[in-house]
Parts: C-alpha cells; sequence; structure tokens
C-alpha cells in the first residue's frame, strides 16, 4: 500500500485546460472520493492517476515513485469502472483470474489469489457462472475481485455504481466501505453523488470546472464549507440560500424582514444568509412571508417547499408533524447559530 501525491498537475486538451494546477495528498490507506457536478474533471482527474490520460504538466506520485509518464500497467493500480467490462463467454473464476494468467502468472497462484478474492467478495458460490447468470450487483463485485487479484497499491473506482438500482447502491455502498476496512488499501473513488461521498470517504474532494473548491473529512465539509458551492453541494437536500443585507450587528434577510446578529459580516453590502432544511421550523402566520408550494411525503420525514415574496426557494425538512397544505402562508423561525453568511459577489464564506 501507499499514498497519492499530485503537484501541480494540469490536463490540457489543445488549447482548452480541463484541470487547472491541481495539489493533493492521499495518505496511504486513506479512502479518497473525487465529487463534483458532471464536468468537474473527477473522471479526468483519475484517469490521469491511472495513466489513462496524459499529464501536460506537473507531477503524480505513487509513493516515492514519479509515474507522471509511466506507462498504466507499471503504476501499480486496479481500476474498477461504471460499466463491468466482463468476458462473456468466461466464468467468474476465469474473468477474475484472466489478467494473471495474460502476465504468466501460475495457475496455483491464480488459484489462489482468486480464491481469497471471492472469499473476500462472498462469491465462492458463483465461481462457474458466466456474467449472463448474474445480477448487476454480482457482477460488478467480480469486476471488483479482478482488480483485487492483482495486488495493486491503488484501487481506483470511477462511478462504479451508476449502473445499478437504489437498492443495490445501497447494497454496493457496504460492501465497498467494508473491503476498505478489510484491505485496509488506498482507495480512489469517483463519484457524483454526494451521499455516496459522504458514507464512504475518509477524505472528499470537492471539484468545480477543474479547480479544487475544498478538501476534508465528510463532515468538516458539512459543518464548516469554504463557499456557496460547497455548502450547497454537500447536504441533501442543499442547504438555501436567501439573500440579505449586512447590518453593523449582522445582517437581515431581505424577504422575510428577520435580523440576524453575528460577528461575520461586513459592514455593508449585500450577503447571502444560507440554512440547512434541518434547522429552519415553519408556523402558519397568515400575514407570513413565505407561501408553501408542496410537501414531500417520505414516511418518517417530509420535506416542505416554499416560496419568498421575491420568489426564492426553500425547503424546510419535517419529522414527525403534519403536513403543510400548498398556498398555506407560514413565517419562519431558526437558530441564528446555525445560519451561513456567504459574499454574495465573491460567494466565499465569511467567517
Amino acid at each position: 500500500m501507499t499514498g497519492v501525491t499530485l503537484k501541480n498537475v494540469v490536463k490540457k486538451y489543445g488549447q482548452t485546460q480541463v484541470i487547472h494546477g491541481v495539489d493533493l495528498t492521499i495518505e496511504d490507506g486513506e479512502f479518497c472520493v473525487f465529487v463534483g457536478p458532471s464536468g468537474c474533471g473527477k473522471s479526468t482527474l483519475l484517469r490521469m492517476v491511472a495513466g489513462l490520460e496524459e499529464t501536460t504538466s506537473g507531477q503524480i506520485n505513487i509513493g516515492a515513485r514519479d509515474v507522471t509518464h509511466t506507462d498504466p500497467a507499471e503504476r501499480g493500480v486496479a481500476m474498477v469502472f461504471q460499466t463491468y467490462a466482463l468476458y462473456p463467454h468466461m466464468t467468474v473464476e476465469e474473468n477474475m483470474g484472466f489478467g494473471l494468467k495474460m502476465n504468466g502468472v501460475s495457475k496455483a497462484e491464480i488459484d489462489q489469489k482468486v480464491g481469497k478474492a471471492s472469499e473476500i467478495l462472498q462469491l465462492g458460490d458463483y465461481l462457474s457462472r458466466k456474467p449472463a447468470a448474474l445480477s448487476g450487483g454480482q457482477r460488478q463485485r467480480v469486476a471488483i475481485g479482478r482488480a483485487i487479484v492483482r495486488g495493486p497499491e491503488v484501487f481506483l473506482f470511477d462511478e462504479p455504481l451508476s449502473n445499478l438500482d437504489a437498492e443495490l447502491r445501497v447494497d454496493m455502498r457496504v460492501e465497498i466501505a467494508r473491503l476498505h476496512d478489510e484491505l485496509d488499501a488506498t482507495m480512489i473513488y469517483v463519484t457524483h453523488d454526494q451521499v455516496e461521498a459522504m458514507t464512504l470517504a475518509d477524505k472528499i474532494v470537492v471539484l468545480r470546472a477543474g479547480h479544487i473548491e475544498q478538501v476534508g473529512a465528510p463532515m468538516h465539509l458539512f459543518e464548516d464549507p469554504d463557499n456557496k458551492f460547497v455548502a450547497g453541494f454537500i447536504g441533501s437536500p442543499s442547504m438555501n440560500f436567501l439573500n440579505g443585507t449586512a447590518t453593523n450587528k449582522g445582517a437581515t434577510i431581505d424577504a422575510t424582514g428577520q435580523d440576524i446578529e453575528t460577528s461575520v459580516t461586513p459592514d455593508a453590502g449585500a450577503v447571502l444568509v444560507g440554512l440547512r432544511p434541518n434547522v429552519i421550523a415553519l408556523k402558519e402566520d397568515e400575514d407570513g412571508p413565505l407561501t408553501v408550494s408542496l410537501t414531500e411525503k417520505l414516511g418518517g420525514v417530509s420535506y416542505t417547499y416554499a416560496k419568498t415574496k421575491t420568489g426564492e426557494r426553500i425547503v424546510v425538512e419535517v419529522r414527525g408533524a403534519e403536513a403543510l397544505q400548498a398556498g398555506t402562508k407560514v413565517s419562519m423561525a431558526f437558530d441564528p447559530a446555525q445560519a451561513y453568511f456567504f459574499d454574495a459577489e465573491t460567494e466565499q464564506r465569511l467567517r
């Protein structure tokens, strides 16, 4: 096992730059997740670590080795893709051991490594089956097993759960987390799903337009975001953002007139007030500044969507209360200590 270091890594396609001077250290044995919206560069960055994309400039180290221009097969990495890429005419056992066979590894060693991987992934009963006889989750486990038998220094996952249904995704998240605990291996995992990032990662790297916005542990990013983008991306449902005006004591929410005393806002100017859906309480109020649009009932929790007079949308998480009907006028309350403030122009957090 070993860590991964990226130093001022740049990727260009012709004159178009898609990765902008990324610096990142992933520790030995760490589970690091690249997360961000489509087109942010997370898969490109992963493929650069794998050697499947050429690095325009900068340096990539795996352990003490500079692998920036090293052939992918010599980097000591194994990659699991979104598509399973299994050979349909081969059994599970043959699929898992094929790479080793092509490299001239003895049958006895292949059998030993495939047996160990199948035990870890609970595939022992399926070794004689072909991919067509497997579920989607089982096929993905075979693809992961194929990576395990190679004994890589670093595992790379490129949105491996995207093709699975919701229930299987939950099951496979648990499997991958268990696999990391059992192997204690360095893993880099790409996803656009922030729930996967929050539940799997030791470290999350939030990317936007080829830049790193913030790096940190999942709850650190949730509780202490550096800017509006990170605050809105990490957490489900997303943080609410309301226009506000700074005062000498704090800020006033423009749409509701609520004053929030705090020491972190500037002396003057426009600010954005951020409120997580779970910190807001709604109350029926004939003169209230908000109007309920709809309520989604999801069993133990409901999400109420309301709008301000100026058209700003607010999502509120409600537990154990009767759902508010569409068209109801409401006011909102929250603990000022749980409000976040961002510069309206730069969108950077005001601390």
